[in-house]
């Protein structure tokens, strides 16, 4: 090999790697500081109060809770991760067992990476429509519907992915001893699969416990206790926003460390997804 070509295909590598490593290190150092930001300002407001008091100091004092738009978040992503979660599995299912080639199966791909790349506040937009309006009025109902909807493009895709993984050996051993693809399915491929597809479950459910967009047009808010799910529902990612923008250095603290719990909840289901991913500990 010529040494010239050889020296410049060298020096090209090392540039690109030191332009790909500048490039992270560019991006980790204002991830740590957004997060030191957040640590830093939130951690003076955790306290005991922030998880048992219910509601926001009145303007002008201190203290004050978020409890009851804790619960109302428990409330709305459980429901929305119920709902969705079997139909992205059904349907991750279909794509990778029953329909993987055929024209059904593109059009379905298709729609489902754009739904899970379209920005939140459209879903929150089309349930308003969907839902809300004919109602009449905003509801925690409502609310779990758009997280359900987000949840559902992000279970298709890893349970998809995951049963794809599977060798062709499992299934084709089943189908020798006359085992119907309904039962290999059930059987076979799911328990092998099973990991895989409780972290997309885990990472669905991490993103639906910070989306505040669709919740604006859904579930609104409530600055009190309620389990009414046909009514307007309190929830951590709306009243960290509401108290973000208020002038009152109480609520804009409540926001912070109500910030920091979501972040440390996220990260926990994060960490808990990616452990649970196989060949992790390999």
């Amino acid at each position: 090999m010529d040494k010239g070509l050889y020296l410049r295909r060298r020096l090209s590598a090392q540039f690109n790697l030191g332009l790909a490593s500048a490039s992270a290190v560019f991006g980790l150092v204002w991830l740590g500081l957004i997060l030191w930001g957040l640590v830093y300002n939130g951690m003076k407001g955790i306290n005991i109060d922030l998880f048992t008091l219910e509601t926001p100091p009145p303007p002008g004092d201190e203290g004050g809770g978020m409890a009851n738009a804790m619960v109302g978040s428990l409330i709305m992503v459980s429901i929305g991760t119920v709902v969705g979660t079997p139909i992205g599995i059904f349907a991750g299912t279909y794509l990778a067992e029953f329909g993987r080639f055929t024209r059904l199966a593109v059009v379905v791909r298709t729609l489902n990476d754009i739904l899970l790349s379209a920005p939140s506040i459209v879903v929150g937009l089309f349930v308003y429509e969907l839902v809300v309006k004919p109602m009449g009025h905003f509801s925690a109902f409502a609310g779990a519907i758009s997280l359900a909807v987000i949840v559902i493009p992000v279970v298709v895709r890893t349970t998809e992915n995951m049963l794809l993984l599977i060798p062709d050996s499992q299934r084709e051993a089943s189908a020798a001893l006359g085992v119907p693809t309904s039962v290999t399915v059930r059987k076979v491929l799911w328990p092998a699969a099973r990991a895989g597809m409780l972290t997309g479950i885990l990472l669905a459910v991490a993103r639906i416990a910070g989306e505040t967009a669709p919740l604006l047009f859904t579930a609104l808010n409530n600055q009190f206790w309620s389990f009414d799910l046909n009514q307007p529902m309190a929830s951590m990612p709306k009243m960290i926003f509401d108290m973000a923008l208020s002038p009152y250095k109480a609520w804009q603290q409540l926001a912070w460390s109500g910030a920091l719990v979501v972040t440390a909840t996220v990260l926990l289901l994060s960490i808990i997804a990616r452990l649970l991913v196989p060949g992790t500990k390999r």
